[in-house]
C-alpha cells in the first residue's frame, strides 16, 4: 500500500485543527479539495479516520492510532525534500516569554551553531502552532503542561529570579527577600496574567493577592512604571542587565529562590542538521555554567524538572 503524502498531510492538518475549513486554509487548498484527499485516504485504508456530526469533527479510534505515524510520514517527506535541495537555509529559532533569557542564552553560542534566523512568538500556544506547521524549526521558552504530542522538548536552563522594586518600597533596602515577604505588595505584570503562567503561579503560590496587568511597551517603560509606585514589584532574571531607571532596585529572592525553566522545543521528525548543533551547544553551556542545578529544599519551580541534576545543599 503506497500512501499519498498530500493526502496524509491533509489528514494531519485536519486532525490538529479538528476543523476542515481552517486546515484547508493552512494548506492553501479549498475545503472541498481537502475533504476529497481525506476521503481517498480513508478509502485506501479501508476505515474512517474522522467522525463528522452536528458536534463538529473528531478523530475515530483508527484516526487516533494513525495520527502519530502520519506526522512522522509528513516529517520524513519534508526531510527528504530538504535533503534533495540542500540545507542552505538557516535554522529558524523562535523565542518567547517575558524574562528575555533565550536571547542572552543564544548569544553565548550562536557562532558555534551555524546560521540562525530568529523570530519572536507571543506565547506557548502560538509557538506550538508554528512548530507543528513547519514555520520554525525550534523555539526557546518555558514549557508547561499540556504539551502537544508532536513536539519534543529539552530543559536547557534554570534561571534564578530577583524582585525588582521601587526604591521607595518598604523592603527595598533588604539584602535579600523571601517571596512570601512580598505578600501585601502589588505585582506589576507585563501583560495579562493568564498569558504569563510563571508570574500567575508565583502569585498563587506565595499568596500575592494584588496583581495588575500593564501594557508591555518594552523593558525600560515597564520598569519605569514599577519604580513609580512604592507598592509595586515584578520579577526579572538575576543576571539581566537592568536599564538605567531612576528609583528602581533589584533584590535577590531566597528561601526559596524562584527558578524560571527554559526549554528548547522542536517538532518530532524535524531533520534540520542545525538542531543537533543547537542542542549540543545548549548541553555544553548548561554543564559549563551549571544552568541545571536544582535543589527542592532551596529552590522553587512551578513544575519540578525530571532531568536536572540537583545542586549542593546551601
Amino acid at each position: 500500500m503506497d500512501l499519498d503524502v498530500a493526502q496524509v498531510r491533509a489528514f494531519v492538518r485536519a486532525a490538529e485543527e479538528l476543523h476542515f475549513g481552517r486546515a484547508a486554509g493552512m494548506l492553501a487548498i479549498s475545503q472541498q479539495g481537502l475533504s476529497k484527499r481525506i476521503a481517498r485516504l480513508e478509502s485506501l485504508l479501508g476505515t474512517e479516520l474522522f467522525l463528522r456530526d452536528g458536534n463538529g469533527v473528531r478523530l475515530t479510534e483508527a484516526g487516533l492510532r494513525f495520527l502519530p505515524p502520519a506526522r512522522q510520514t509528513v516529517a520524513a517527506a519534508d526531510a527528504a525534500v530538504a535533503a534533495a535541495v540542500g540545507k542552505d537555509r538557516p535554522l529558524r529559532v523562535d523565542v518567547w516569554g517575558h524574562l528575555y533569557a533565550p536571547m542572552r542564552t543564544l548569544a553565548q553560542f550562536a557562532g558555534r551553531t551555524g546560521e540562525l534566523a530568529l523570530g519572536h512568538g507571543r506565547d506557548l500556544s502560538s509557538v506550538t502552532d508554528a512548530l507543528l506547521h513547519g514555520d520554525i524549526d525550534a523555539a526557546f521558552g518555558r514549557v508547561h503542561p499540556p504539551l502537544h504530542t508532536g513536539l519534543v522538548h529539552r530543559l536547557v536552563r534554570l534561571e534564578p529570579v530577583d524582585a525588582v522594586l521601587s526604591a521607595d518600597h518598604p523592603l527595598a533596602a533588604a539584602a535579600a527577600l523571601r517571596p512570601d515577604q512580598l505578600r501585601g505588595s502589588l505585582l506589576w505584570a507585563p501583560g495579562a496574567l493568564e498569558r504569563l503562567d510563571f508570574l500567575h503561579q508565583f502569585a498563587d503560590r506565595f499568596d500575592i493577592q494584588d496583581r495588575v496587568a500593564s501594557v508591555n511597551l518594552g523593558l525600560t517603560h515597564f520598569l519605569a512604571d514599577v519604580a513609580q509606585d512604592p507598592r509595586r514589584f515584578s520579577l526579572l532574571p538575576a543576571d539581566v542587565p537592568l536599564p538605567e531607571v531612576p528609583g528602581l532596585c533589584s533584590v535577590p529572592l531566597v528561601n526559596p529562590t524562584p527558578l524560571y525553566a527554559w526549554s528548547l522545543l522542536w517538532r518530532t521528525g524535524n531533520g534540520h542538521p542545525g538542531l543537533d548543533g543547537l542542542t549540543a551547544a545548549c548541553a555544553a553551556q548548561a554543564g559549563q555554567s551549571r544552568w541545571l542545578e536544582y535543589d527542592p529544599a532551596r529552590d522553587w519551580l512551578p513544575e519540578p524538572p525530571t532531568n536536572a541534576p540537583r545542586g549542593k545543599q546551601p
